[in-house]
């Protein structure tokens, strides 16, 4: 018994690999290609005042979601009245209708479990709700009330001023938040649409009146698309909602905003931030549209240098180097203007300029060193599954929809994206690289400790210290 005994508790000897886990077998498990992408389409109508609607039916549960695009957004609102389209998306919900106040609807829809919500974005307003199949009617009676018959008041604004003035006072405090908000500054211009921001003296000027005229002026029918998405019957829906609009008359159309940026000064563009012990660094430039032809290519090419742990810039950077805490980039591409191409990293003060010259020879690497076949392999399967999860519902596919109408992008642009993104080759990656990207135009944005960086920011190029000031609110006259 007792041999038995120390038999059972002996250690057993250390197995020896076999063939099989050698061969690692996990990695036979076949994966099928994805399929082709063809998501169903929702009714299109559009009438005679211009309105396009939207219908999706899914009858897979009892709910009904609408939403109004409305053209018009924080772009195209006055420059000396930055945040009108913000405060004018808070107070117009909070403010309630003519008839309803807004604090009353919210009671009236909390017993429904329904919800109305309102907007400001970059380029539009919005208007959506949400309820139960059963209580449709009366809601969307609510939500297309405050559309028609909105009742801006004065509490309200005063309200929602106060919360955007409290996050302008607070918005020196992250350091990631300076880094971002004057890298796009730098792209775009300080007087761009797209690189201006709201201070305490342009939320001032915004007054009721504001709200009421950029309601009249944005609410017209050839400005608008309306779109429901839900358990209903599509012919019986349009009907409703053709009652609804058809009687609404066409107005002038938003202008078009001119998107013709000059590329940012290249240099070192430094905020002294003492209380901080790291420096965020944004190497930033000008990025493309989604309508350009090489879009597919310069997608993949992005996986492949700043995609994920995989990617280029954090293999080189952070686990190669261990110059940052965390590092990645995108080469954006918005709908109707250029995106942003952007590299950051959050570092040691001490290794600031290090990373940042680590991230400027990546960039360079871009242009002199093909992917291989396993990165070009690796990096059009990761866009194409993260492509098809946003994509994976009927909602989101009507939300695509939605914004390609917005911008004037076919309805199949979806179901090319696949293609495009497969035919990309090696040589594309390589030719839109250098197409596309220079290092040597790229402004560097730092924020970080100066009495700590060690390496002076001065070996990266010529610095400019930026001021980050924040303006006080206007005060009375002062007295003579």
């Amino acid at each position: 018994m007792a041999a038995t005994a120390g038999a059972q508790t002996a250690t057993p000897a250390p197995r020896k690999p076999t063939a099989a886990t050698a061969s690692e077998p996990w990695k036979k498990i076949p994966i099928p290609p994805l399929h082709d992408f063809k998501p169903e389409q929702p009714k299109k109508i559009v009438l005679e005042n211009g309105l396009t609607i939207f219908l999706q039916e899914d009858h897979e549960l009892p709910f009904i979601d609408g939403t109004i695009l409305i053209k018009g957004g924080s772009r195209d609102e006055p420059a000396d009245k930055v945040s009108l389209v913000s405060l004018y998306g808070q107070a117009w919900r909070t403010s309630g209708t003519a008839t309803v106040a807004g604090d009353a609807l919210d009671e009236r829809l909390a017993l429904k479990a329904a919800t109305i919500e309102t907007g400001g974005g970059l380029a539009t307003t919005s208007l959506r709700w949400s309820s139960l199949k059963e209580d449709y009617d009366s809601v969307s009676a609510s939500a297309i009330d405050l559309l028609l018959h909105p009742a801006f008041k004065a509490d309200k604004l005063a309200l929602a001023k106060r919360q955007l003035e409290a996050g302008i006072a607070r918005r020196n405090d992250d350091a990631s938040g300076i880094a971002s908000r004057e890298a796009m500054q730098l792209a775009y211009g300080k007087q761009s649409p797209y690189g201006r921001r709201a201070e305490f003296a342009t939320v001032e000027a915004v007054s009721l009146a504001d709200l009421s005229s950029w309601h009249d002026r944005t609410v017209v029918p050839n400005g608008m698309i309306v779109a429901l998405e839900g358990d209903f019957d599509s012919a019986a829906m349009e009907t409703k909602l053709r009652g609804i609009f058809s009687p609404m008359q066409r107005g002038a159309a938003i202008p078009a905003v001119v998107n013709a940026f000059p590329p940012p000064r290249p240099g070192v563009y430094f905020v002294d931030k003492s209380d901080v012990d790291q420096s965020n660094v944004i190497l930033v430039g000008l990025g493309t549209q989604r309508s350009n032809p090489d879009y597919y290519a310069l997608s993949v090419m992005n996986e492949i240098f700043s995609g994920g742990f995989g990617s280029r810039v954090f293999q080189t950077v952070r686990t190669k180097l261990g110059l940052a805490y965390s590092v990645g980039g995108s080469y954006g591409a918005a709908y109707d203007h250029d995106g942003l191409f952007e590299v950051e990293a959050a570092t040691k003060s001490a290794s600031t300029v290090a990373a940042a010259k680590a991230m400027v020879d990546e960039i360079g690497k871009l242009k002199t060193v093909p992917p291989t076949a396993t990165e070009l392999k690796n990096a059009k399967d990761d866009v194409l599954n993260s492509f098809i999860f946003h994509y994976d519902s009927k909602d989101k596919t009507l939300a695509e929809q939605l914004t390609l109408a917005l911008y004037g992008y076919p309805a199949d642009f979806l179901e090319k994206y696949k293609t495009g993104i497969e035919k990309v080759t090696a040589e594309d990656v390589t030719r839109v690289a250098n197409k596309y990207i220079d290092a040597s135009k790229l402004a560097v944005v730092v924020v970080g400790n100066e009495k700590e960086l060690g390496t002076p920011l001065s070996s990266l190029g010529p610095v400019t210290n930026l001021d980050i000031t924040i303006p006080p609110p206007p005060g009375p006259p002062a007295k003579k």
